[in-house]
């Protein structure tokens, strides 16, 4: 059960392991750009494509889903960011339960989002956690743990990337040490816990009077969505990629240019200085800020944000 590229991966990795898998349940397709044509989740395009069949339940606590599930007899569900809540009647229907690919070393980072998050709150590792399902949002005992380092550069388009590949890795070995009793549930302490909950546009914009390094993993955090986002000259203003100058000194306020040079700008922050290296203006396509200074006449002394030349945000 899953939908995106991250569940995808997982279903490819059981699938090369030589599983045999009964069903795919992933969501209904959705209809995509002023054409309305119907796009398929990623994983019923690897399902299709190795010929396993597809469900896309509406909403899976329907009686009529359940007795699909049922009648697969199978040993195990696994799921990977289906997108639906599975009911009680479901989580027992399986031998082996139902093991969830969970984008975080659990018990932090429960939730949507968990990805974002760790990049959010400057977390220097994170994992995927298979957990056994029970009725509350990612709080089931933990089977089986594989840890990565989160690197300075990591945005979220490639820390997923990494943990798309980690999760059909962990899972596959999960279900081996199962299946041969190797594996002892361990219940997840709940003080430890913290929850990631689904990321919204609004967490794109900056704000300038917060730290150099805090802008920066909110630009990683939200690349390529919401994409994190400012003002300038009144129009919006992306921005791609940046560093973090936090030792950099300007007699700038937060939000001003402090310095431009062919290649890049910087801004004054709360504290440091944010050089700005890639970005996209509104209208126009993501560039370099040396393509982007070609043609702009952004100087020192100008203002990003909201507000206006007096410094007001």
């Amino acid at each position: 059960m899953g939908t995106p590229d991250y569940a995808a991966k997982s279903l490819e990795a059981l699938i090369a392991a030589g599983h045999e898998i009964l069903l795919a349940v992933t969501q209904p397709d959705k209809a995509k750009g002023r054409s309305g044509e119907l796009v398929p989740t990623p994983v019923k395009i690897v399902a299709s494509e190795h010929g396993i069949p597809v469900f896309q339940p509406e909403r899976i606590k329907r009686p009529e889903a359940v007795e699909v599930l049922r009648k697969l007899d199978a040993e195990i569900f696994v799921v990977a960011a289906f997108g639906q809540i599975l009911s009680q009647e479901i989580l027992d229907m399986p031998k082996y339960g139902c093991l969830n690919v969970h984008a975080s070393l659990l018990p932090k980072y429960r939730g949507a989002s968990p990805i974002q998050r760790v990049i959010l709150e400057g977390e220097e590792k994170t994992g995927i956690t298979i957990m056994q399902m029970d009725a509350g949002i990612d709080t089931g005992d933990i089977l089986y743990q594989k840890e990565i380092p989160i690197e300075d550069t990591d945005d979220f388009e490639s820390l997923s990337g990494k943990l798309e590949i980690l999760g059909g890795v962990a899972i596959v070995e999960a279900i081996d040490l199962l299946t041969e009793g190797k594996l002892i549930p361990r219940k997840q302490d709940d003080s430890l816990s913290c929850y990631a909950p689904l990321i919204s546009k609004e967490m794109g914009r900056l704000d300038f009077q917060q730290p150099a390094v805090k802008l920066d993993r909110q630009i990683r955090a939200m690349t390529p969505w919401p994409s994190a986002f400012t003002k300038w000259n009144g129009k919006q203003l992306k921005i791609w990629k940046a560093t973090p100058l936090s030792d950099g000194k300007s007699k700038a306020k937060p939000g001003q240019v402090a310095e431009v040079t062919k290649d890049f700008f910087s801004v004054q922050t709360g504290e440091g200085v944010l050089c700005i290296q890639e970005l996209q203006m509104e209208g126009k396509k993501r560039m370099s800020a040396h393509d982007f200074l070609l043609g702009a006449a952004l100087k020192p002394g100008d203002f990003l944000g909201e507000g206006t030349a007096d410094g007001k945000h």
